[in-house]
């Protein structure tokens, strides 16, 4: 029973892995090149430029409609002679370095360079200052009363100086 489970379970785990390692190109066959080395290029350059709807992808595994008049622009630049570089640049003239899933470095994306790292530190702030702040409340709450404080706590208790009333 146990060996059966643990075999089902790794099958059910390699599934997973082998779907989850192969991409899902979105390109449709009828945007496809009939020159293989054409459209291996515009493969090439649909893997760096980002889709502007998804974001976090390439217009390559995008589905938008958006990622699929780049690629087609693409294929268009690549027919008309474009290099590489030139079909890049003309989207990135169109489009901005957001386009581009690794913008250069440069004073107009500075901000994308460094909001990771700043995003990062503020967590950092953050972390330290509930922690701070949580060892603060501790030392206050382990404070020792006042005499007043005492005197009063003994009256409520109906103690006096540890002795008990009756």
């Amino acid at each position: 029973m146990t060996r059966r489970l643990l075999t089902m379970i790794g099958a059910f785990g390699l599934v997973i892995g082998l779907m989850a390692g192969t991409p899902a190109w979105a390109v449709n066959p009828d945007e496809m090149l009939s020159n293989p080395v054409l459209e291996k290029r515009a493969r090439d350059i649909s893997q760096e430029l980002r889709c502007l709807v998804c974001q976090n992808q390439s217009i390559d595994d995008s589905d938008a409609e958006l990622a699929r008049d780049l690629r087609v622009l693409v294929r268009e630049r690549l027919i008309a002679g474009d290099t590489n570089e030139e079909a890049i640049d003309y989207i990135v003239a169109r489009y901005g370095d957001y386009v581009l899933l690794n913008p250069p470095l440069k004073p107009e994306t500075y901000i994308l360079w460094a909001s990771p790292a700043v995003l990062a530190i503020l967590a950092l702030l953050a972390v330290f200052a509930f922690y701070r702040r949580k060892q603060r409340e501790a030392s206050n709450a382990t404070t020792s009363l006042s005499r007043d404080e005492q005197a009063r706590l003994d009256e409520i208790l109906g103690t006096s100086n540890g002795d008990k009333k009756s």
